[in-house]
């Protein structure tokens, strides 16, 4: 059995109903802080805290679990900055509750959700695995900490880990079961959504005299059905032998700010106001993935690399969701 640590969240949502195609067995570990119990639609339940040992302790005694994917951190790079305390808590010292319990009960396989913020303002592009590692925020940081943290348990004990380092997750599963849940990130591709739907008035452009094609910034945005197979294909490295070892996940090409927003009101046919002001601090002009490792080692390819494909997918859930959130709103 697989324990989806974050289940209840946007990536772990759809990772978890693309490991019960693939035949998977699954328990979702979620304190639904931030995730939706709406969300937990394939597999079993269990509600819980990673700061309640004790609590993480009956998940692994009640189920028979034999690897661990992990979901479940606060995300939020700005909020990070003002509440770090808060951050690593959460995202680093719960981690360890989970890899001590793990250590107890003889569980030795984990996937861990990372991220390109590990990188932090890039050197050149596309960025590999072997770019050093600079963070400019605590969030960054927290990924980067539990990188290591598990490097040192991979060389300590018996302890097998793959980290898979996202650039921008994005759209949701095309039947539209689950995905990223309106108001629940500062992502630019549901911001845009909200203009498109009518939930904000407009949508801000942070600069647009950046060295790029259109001034804007450039992204590396990933279908998290991409996401998910490569989550997939890590379970399955791990579980046949693989040894520990870290993937970047990317499209290996990005999309700038104006063409995310021109691609939503093409695929709505909305035409929503757009704001351009000053640049925001941090942003680098462009972050762009090298994939190849994880192409030559694990077998992935990102499969929904069109702009237009991802908008799609991701306008059907966003209407899907908001029409959740108005009638629970009318109830």
């Amino acid at each position: 059995m697989i324990l989806i640590v974050g289940g209840a969240g946007y990536i772990g949502s759809t990772v978890n109903k693309e490991l019960t195609k693939a035949g998977f067995k699954t328990v979702v570990f979620d304190n639904l802080s931030t995730g939706k119990k709406e969300l937990v639609k394939w597999g079993e339940f269990f509600e819980g805290d990673l700061g309640n040992i004790e609590q993480i302790r009956e998940v692994f005694d009640k189920y028979p679990i034999e690897a661990v994917l992990h979901f479940a951190a606060l995300k939020a790079v700005g909020e990070s900055v003002v509440e770090p305390e808060k951050y690593y808590l959460n995202n680093v010292a719960n981690t360890l509750n989970l890899f001590k319990v793990m250590r107890e009960k003889g569980v030795n396989k984990f996937i861990f959700s990372s991220s390109a913020a590990v990188y932090g303002e890039p050197k050149y592009n596309p960025i590999d695995e072997s770019h050093p590692l600079s963070p400019i925020s605590p969030y960054g940081w927290n990924k980067a900490m539990v990188e290591q943290i598990m490097k040192d348990y991979s060389h300590a004990y018996d302890f097998k880990y793959v980290a898979l380092r996202y650039f921008n997750a994005c759209a949701a599963e095309p039947e539209a079961e689950t995905g990223e849940w309106p108001g629940s990130s500062a992502n630019l591709i549901p911001l845009v959504l909200d203009a498109a739907i009518g939930r904000r008035e407009n949508i801000k452009i942070f600069g647009t005299d950046y060295p790029t094609e259109d001034g804007t910034c450039v992204r590396d945005y990933i279908h998290v059905v991409d996401l998910a197979s490569a989550h997939i294909l890590a379970l399955k490295y791990l579980l046949s032998g693989g040894q520990s070892n870290i993937f970047n996940l990317g499209n290996g090409r990005g999309f700038s700010v104006r063409e995310v927003i021109n691609m939503v009101k093409k695929v709505t046919g909305v035409d929503f106001a757009v704001v351009e002001v000053e640049r925001r601090p941090g942003d680098p002009p462009i972050l762009i993935a090298s994939s190849d490792k994880a192409q030559k080692e694990l077998g992935w390819k990102g499969e929904n690399a069109d702009l237009e494909k991802i908008i799609i997918d991701a306008w059907n859930w966003h209407k899907k969701a908001v029409q959740l959130i108005n009638s629970n709103n009318n109830i």
